[in-house]
């Protein structure tokens, strides 16, 4: 059995106005119009957001693999969120053998996860190589005072600037940034990354 610890998004542990799980609800819903194909969630945790991916988009979507680093979270996500479409599959996300395991993906789904990686890089890298070309990424994080910079959070390593997060996409075709507070998703402009807390970058490869 998971525990909730305050950061992983457990619904059945949580009330319905938790403001965590909205914000993590908004995320999925907002990436709907995008998923389609063979689907990659990336840290997808209790699984939730990957079953929700799952029903809504069962009529252009094939696939959808959610994998996480722990073994009792994804053998809770198998019990408690099966979908037909969906495999949850325990994997480290800076795996370098990561893309040789998984393969292709026309679309893949990044959400709270770059904060807590070390090796950034290649996390990148996993996620370049799995993406195929003309292949959606959505990707989303907390903003904070940079890498290398206490973030007061102890399950993050750091929080990017508004800056650095978008420099992580140079090499797709087309970005479009957005911000978001609570369930509240909008375009980010220069300036906002205060009034909107959390990055969100939808990159076409």
């Amino acid at each position: 059995m998971i525990e909730y610890t305050g950061e992983r998004v457990i619904p059945d542990k949580m009330k319905p106005r938790n403001g965590l799980l909205l914000e993590h609800l908004a995320r999925y819903h907002f990436s709907y119009l995008y998923t389609k194909g063979r689907v990659l969630d990336f840290a997808c945790g209790s699984g939730y957001g990957t079953h929700m991916l799952a029903k809504a988009n069962k009529a252009h979507v094939s696939e959808i693999i959610g994998i996480d680093i722990d073994h009792d979270t994804v053998q809770y996500a198998k019990k408690t969120f099966y979908h037909p479409l969906v495999a949850y599959k325990q994997e480290d996300a800076v795996d370098p053998d990561l893309p040789d395991r998984l393969g292709l993906f026309d679309t893949i789904v990044s959400f709270e996860t770059i904060e807590h990686v070390e090796n950034e890089l290649q996390f990148l890298r996993n996620i370049d190589r799995m993406l195929k070309p003309g292949g959606i990424l959505i990707l989303s994080t907390p903003f904070g005072q940079g890498r290398g910079k206490p973030c007061g959070s102890p399950f993050h390593v750091h929080q990017l600037t508004k800056e650095e997060f978008k420099d992580l996409f140079h090499m797709y075709r087309n970005v479009e940034f957005f911000g978001q507070r609570g369930v509240l998703i909008e375009p980010l402009e220069d300036g906002r990354d205060t009034y909107l807390p959390i990055g969100i970058a939808v990159c076409k490869k």
